[in-house]
Order: structure tokens, then C-alpha cells, then sequence
């Protein structure tokens, strides 16, 4: 693979709720400069809805010698509200490739689900038990011809502002025309549905004669959640989105086994780029006590150890941190897939320190 890449959140609001509250960017630029230096990234995708939040990141990312692929990700908007906005977004992303910076402008992603008015439901969590309710067919007919018509729109909006090349971050559900792009992105995420399918359904956008992404792969932090993939997370909640199934356990060498499954898949298949979903889920804690570790339901490869991404307070004698200041501590997920990144290409060690 050309681009060796990690998916970085700055705040995107599905539901209207941030999932990063807090944004400093002292805390961004260490970030990044693990993330380059020894997570062996040479591309970041930065995601977000602030585009002021996306820029900070991108200008520290730049900085420490990453691809940047700058990706507004609007949620609750409406075409006609995300239009300007993509608009503003891709000022941005020129400004920076104009300063120096390598940039890949992605325009949103997942827009059938996130975004308002493709799908039944006011809100991201109303929206989500349509697909897997009974009238789920009549919900999806007729959305990839609405969202190639926006897309389309889209594409022509950005280009007379952005230099650089496009992509788009899509579903299954948005059946994307990729002529407009330059560059085919895929949010790959492998299930018990599709397994059998997985590397045919890959091989059917490798036939473009374009560069093909995959933007987000991954599971969450439980036993059994690379079944599901992208849903791990919704599935990982009762009914009420806040509080998790009892009945989950912990295990971080399932995102290990998910990883070492797929990234032959990605390399034998001439993927061009790869952002592993995601770095951290600066929402979702780990805790200790039983039925409060939200880090089960996240598919970072760091765990944040108190719900806090500002910086902590001096570090005390113990716990030890591997990165003094940062308020997480790096999964085996994140060894693992540095020592992909770093060319090894093999289980790792019994020696997990930074590298």
C-alpha cells in the first residue's frame, strides 16, 4: 500500500452530541507526531464538522509529515445546508495544500445515513433501526440516485476551489458513481453478513482505473465484535444507546485478529490507501468498574483512561503512562498495526513498547 493511514476524529455530532468534546490543540499536535512517528502513518484522515477544528489538525499533521485527507463530515444537514458548507471546507483544505501540505479532500461521508432527508428519521439514532427494520427495502430505493445527484452537485462546487485530488468516504448504501472522483473511498467494514463476499465485493471498485481508499475498517473492543463490524458499536448498546449489555468481555486482541485477517486482503487486493478506524474514541472511556468501560464499544486503538482529552495533571508515580500528558494508553491494536505499518508484516512481539 502507497498510504499507511489511521482515521483521526475532531468532533463530528450525529444526534447533535460531539464525540470530542473537548478539542485542545496541544494534546492534536503530540498526537500527531505519535501517529507519524510511531504508529509509522504516512497519511491521516481528519474528520470532523468544525472545519476551524479540521484545519488545526491538518496544519499539526502537515507538520509532522503526514498526508493530510482533509474530510468534513456533516451530520443532521440537509443538501442545501451541506452545499456552502462543503464549499467553505474545500477554501480550507487549498489554503493548506497551497501552504505546502499534501491534501486529499474527501466530501463527507456516509451521506444517506448521517445526513438529513435520504433516509426516515429527524436524527442519526432514528435513522439507524430503519435498516434493520422491516420496511428497510422501501427506505433504500431510489437513495443511490439521490446521493450521486448531490454528489455530483458536490464535486462541481469543490473543484474550482480545491486543486488537489476528491474523494467521497461511502457506504454500501450510497452505490457512488465514482466518475466525478478522483480517488474511490470505502468505509470496508467485515461482518458475519458479507465474510463470504469480502475480498469480491472489494475486487468490484478496483475496476475504475482509480486509486481506491478504504477510509474506515475495524471493530470494537469485545470478544465477538469482529462479527459485526461496523454495527459492533450499536449492537454493544441496549435499547437506550447509553448503557451496555451486560453480558460483554473485554478483549483487545480481537481488534489484533481482525486486523491480521484483513490487512493481507487489502495488500494482495492493491488497495492504495488505508485508514484504520479509528485512533481513539475520545467519547467512550475506559473504566474499570463493571458495566461503566464504554471503551468496549469503541473501535480507537488507544483507550482514554478518563473520558478527558485535555491534558492530564502531573503524572503521578503509578499508574505509569506511556505517553506522559496523554490521557490514554495504547491498545494492542496499536502495536499491532505499527508493526504493519513499520514493514514487519507479522505477529507481534511479546514486546509491546513504543517504537
Amino acid at each position: 500500500m502507497r498510504g499507511k493511514g489511521i482515521h483521526y476524529d475532531t468532533g463530528t455530532s450525529p444526534n447533535g452530541q460531539s464525540s470530542r468534546p473537548s478539542f485542545d490543540p496541544r494534546i492534536v499536535e503530540q498526537e500527531m507526531r505519535i501517529i507519524a512517528e510511531d504508529l509509522r502513518c504516512s497519511a491521516v484522515r481528519i474528520t470532523g464538522g468544525d472545519p476551524d477544528r479540521l484545519t488545526t489538525a491538518a496544519i499539526h499533521a502537515a507538520a509532522a509529515g503526514l498526508e493530510v485527507w482533509y474530510s468534513p463530515f456533516p451530520c443532521e444537514m440537509t443538501n442545501q445546508q451541506m452545499l456552502p458548507y462543503f464549499a467553505h471546507c474545500a477554501e480550507q483544505a487549498e489554503q493548506l495544500r497551497r501552504d505546502g501540505a499534501d491534501v486529499v479532500l474527501v466530501t463527507g461521508c456516509e451521506l444517506s445515513v448521517f445526513a438529513a432527508g435520504y433516509l426516515p428519521g429527524d436524527t442519526f439514532s432514528a435513522r439507524i433501526p430503519v435498516l434493520a427494520g422491516p420496511g428497510r427495502e422501501a427506505a433504500l430505493k431510489g437513495i443511490p440516485d439521490r446521493v450521486n445527484a448531490f454528489l455530483d452537485e458536490v464535486v462541481h462546487t469543490v473543484r474550482p476551489a480545491f486543486g488537489g485530488p476528491i474523494s467521497y468516504a461511502s457506504s454500501p448504501l450510497d452505490g457512488v458513481d465514482w466518475s466525478p472522483f478522483d480517488i474511490v473511498g470505502l468505509d470496508a467494514y467485515r461482518s458475519l453478513r458479507n465474510a463470504a463476499t469480502y475480498r469480491d465485493d472489494l475486487r468490484t471498485d478496483l475496476v475504475h482505473g482509480k486509486p481506491v481508499a478504504i477510509m474506515e475498517v475495524g471493530c470494537c473492543t469485545y470478544q465477538g465484535a469482529g462479527d459485526f463490524g461496523g454495527a459492533g458499536w450499536y449492537l454493544a448498546m441496549e435499547p437506550d444507546g447509553v448503557t451496555l449489555k451486560a453480558d460483554l468481555v473485554r478483549d483487545e486482541g480481537e481488534q489484533v485478529r481482525y486486523l491480521h485477517d484483513l490487512m493481507p486482503v487489502f495488500e494482495e487486493e492493491g488497495i492504495d490507501t488505508l485508514f484504520w478506524f479509528s485512533f481513539a474514541g475520545y467519547s467512550t472511556p475506559h473504566r474499570a468498574a463493571p458495566g461503566s468501560d464504554l471503551d468496549l464499544a469503541s473501535y480507537g486503538i488507544v483507550k482514554l483512561l478518563d473520558g478527558d482529552d485535555s491534558p492530564a495533571p502531573a503524572p503521578a508515580p503509578a499508574p505509569a503512562r506511556t505517553y506522559p500528558g496523554m490521557p490514554w494508553e495504547p491498545k494492542e491494536a496499536f502495536h499491532a498495526l505499527a508493526a504493519y505499518y513499520g514493514g514487519l508484516g507479522r505477529q507481534p512481539t511479546t514486546d509491546t513498547s513504543p517504537r
